[in-house]
């Protein structure tokens, strides 16, 4: 009873902020979100009837506290829908930096989600899969759908799911995302706990909804500025969230704002269909058009922070056995 998965991290498009029931990681509204790649998480998980306790390994750490308690959820949930007691080891690794904003919790419980249950033997679809990396991330179900996905806000595991946007090819294979690496330790749990005691978070809920239709819609029409444009403004709202609950969290750092200031310079001086978008860190995620990418990424070189570029990714995916990580 052993599989080994792959699966990429997130970029948010329109994102949620906030959870209705924490345990059940259930957020108080829809979000949509891309997948990045080639940045990616491997995961391999065996269910071993002779183990006496549960392994987690990431990157080479054991992993304990918080972190071990969200695995096990994953874990305890794919038990449980298997009729399977046996303990498990789970070792994973990333091909990219983890803890600066870019989505390393979401491809890291989708890859987990994905290998569990394979390797536990359910015959689940990938937006039935998504319910149960939810546990661990809210931003993994979207991972497991991968490509542009839409999870569900809802009260169960039927209504709150991830299912892939119908978006045209030519506008999937023509974005290049250029990652402005800004290093920033951060972690999210606290400001989502937090997230409806900010004064804008009502705010936020009364206009989530049409920024959601438009991004949708957006897609579905294949509209690059459209879709960027809410991207970018849908950036700022979060962070006046963030920013404006009890602790004031304040994830952006100076290299932040920026790369945020020279991608408007590209925008109004050169005219390149550019945006910028972060999610719950100080990283910035730089949407262009591939003609347009490597004139962007020295710009963006050039505020002295490391670059990569990145493209759409599909979803999390089953490897062979040969990929195990042990």
């Amino acid at each position: 009873m052993k599989a080994t998965a792959r699966a990429h991290p997130i970029q948010g498009i329109v994102k949620y902020h906030g959870m209705r029931d924490e345990q059940r990681r259930l957020p108080y509204h829809d979000s949509i979100s891309v997948c990045t790649a080639p940045s990616n998480t491997t995961t391999t998980v065996a269910f071993e009837p002779d183990r006496s306790e549960d392994s987690y390994v990431v990157d080479g750490e054991v992993v304990d506290g918080s972190g071990a308690d969200r695995i096990q959820k994953v874990v305890d949930e794919v038990r449980e829908r298997a009729g399977v007691d046996h303990r498990v080891q789970v070792e994973s690794v990333n091909n990219f930096q983890s803890n600066i904003g870019l989505g390393s919790s979401a491809s890291g419980f989708a890859a987990l989600a994905r290998a569990a249950a394979e390797a536990a033997g359910l015959d689940l679809s990938l937006p039935e899969i998504s319910t149960i990396a939810r546990l661990g991330s809210a931003s993994a179900a979207r991972a497991v759908t991968g490509g542009f996905s839409d999870l569900h806000t809802g009260l169960n595991d039927e209504d709150c799911r991830s299912e892939r946007l119908d978006v045209p090819d030519d506008f999937v294979d023509d974005l290049r995302i250029v990652i402005a690496k800004v290093p920033s330790y951060k972690e999210t749990g606290h400001a989502h706990s937090e997230a409806a005691d900010s004064h804008m978070f009502q705010a936020r809920l009364a206009h989530i909804h049409a920024q959601l239709a438009e991004a949708r819609d957006a897609l579905r029409e294949g509209d690059f500025e459209r879709v960027f444009e809410t991207a970018e403004h849908d950036s700022l709202s979060l962070a006046a969230t963030t920013m404006t609950g009890p602790s004031g969290w304040v994830y952006w750092k100076p290299d932040t704002v920026e790369v945020f200031d020279a991608v408007r310079e590209l925008r109004s001086e050169d005219d390149v269909p550019v945006y910028f978008s972060t999610d719950t860190g100080a990283t910035v995620y730089v949407n262009t058009r591939a003609e347009h990418a490597d004139k962007v990424e020295e710009a963006i070189a050039d505020c002295g922070v490391e670059t990569d570029v990145w493209e759409v990714g599909g979803p999390a995916h089953v490897l062979d056995e040969s990929d195990a990580l042990f």
